[in-house]
């Protein structure tokens, strides 16, 4: 599959969601997923004096997205850099605020469809996982060096894995036969630890124990939870931030992000909000949105989508 052929999930959506964000002077976006730079590709076409700041964490999705958005020229600036590092790198690029923000979380096409990053269970691999290949720590380490007790907290509350007991404990046995270093292996050990009646329903066993490692392996969750509070700050009046969360723990975190900065702290039954107690934001999106059935035929990956959108409205 080619790089354009990857359809970016509710993308015109997003697009209709930002509009209002960037028609100001200047505007600026900062695509804080870049990947294959789909989305930063739309928004450059569409709006015709957006800059945009494109950050990611993994190189080789940099170097591609930089060859996408070659014929953009001086419009997009890039960052390697993990997105918790969001006011920093836009500081680096010349800008106190921005107009906008887009979140694309988990993992993306390219590194699913690369067979030795190890992300995808439907291929044997080896154990890797890191959106930075420069990073130390890999899921080989983990499953070879975690406890069964640790192994199994990551696989519960990572992974919300019934079953992580069983999974952890086999895991530890297994390896002191011989250390883990190849996915195959992994999702047969899964296969086997789980009751026959639960492998028949919710599609391949081994997907939620391979969520789990990814994001410990990247700490996504501990990244993302500095990252959505440091987006907000950085927004100009007016300005917006997207975010698209595949699992319920991403969503979880925007939803509990964007409810603390969307209330006040005054009774509701005062008559009417002191200065200085105003919500800083507003929600766009009235709880979270979800892709139509066309667009999950179009595009399987949307199919467990979130969409939630929150607007600046107070300095």
């Amino acid at each position: 599959m080619t790089e354009a052929s990857h359809v970016p999930v509710l993308l015109e959506r997003v697009l209709d969601l930002l509009e209002p964000s960037v028609a100001v002077d200047r505007p600026v976006v900062v695509d804080a997923t870049l990947g294959l730079g789909g989305h930063t590709e739309a928004m450059l076409n569409r709006f015709a004096d957006l800059h945009v700041i494109g950050i990611d964490r993994d190189p080789e999705a940099l170097a591609r997205a930089k060859t996408r958005l070659a014929a953009f020229g001086d419009r997009v600036t890039f960052a390697h850099a993990v997105y918790d590092e969001i006011a920093e790198v836009v500081a680096e690029a010349g800008f106190r605020t921005v107009s906008g923000v887009l979140f694309d979380l988990g993992v993306s096409s390219m590194q699913l469809d690369l067979a030795d990053r190890g992300f995808a269970y439907a291929q044997d691999a080896p154990l890797d996982m890191r959106m930075n290949p420069e990073d130390e720590l890999t899921a080989a380490d983990i499953l070879n060096t975690y406890t069964s007790r640790d192994l199994a907290k990551v696989l519960r509350e990572y992974g919300e894995e019934k079953f992580a007991k069983r999974i952890a404990d086999a895991v530890v046995a297994e390896r002191a036969r011989e250390p883990f270093t190849d996915s195959a292996r992994l999702v047969d050990l899964i296969r086997t630890s789980i009751p026959a009646a639960a492998r028949r329903t919710g599609g391949n066993p081994a997907k939620r124990t391979f969520q789990a490692l990814r994001i410990e392996v990247n700490d996504e969750l501990g990244v993302y939870r500095r990252a959505l509070p440091a987006s907000l700050e950085i927004l100009a009046p007016g300005g917006r931030v997207v975010v698209l969360a595949y699992h319920s723990l991403e969503d979880r975190i925007t939803k509990r992000a964007f409810t603390e900065v969307t209330t006040t702290d005054v009774p509701r039954d005062l008559p009417f909000v002191p200065e200085g107690h105003e919500a800083r934001f507003r929600l766009v999106t009235r709880g979270a949105e979800m892709a139509t059935e066309a667009e999950i035929d179009e595009n399987s990956r949307a199919r467990s989508v979130r969409l939630r959108v929150v607007e600046r409205i107070a300095a």
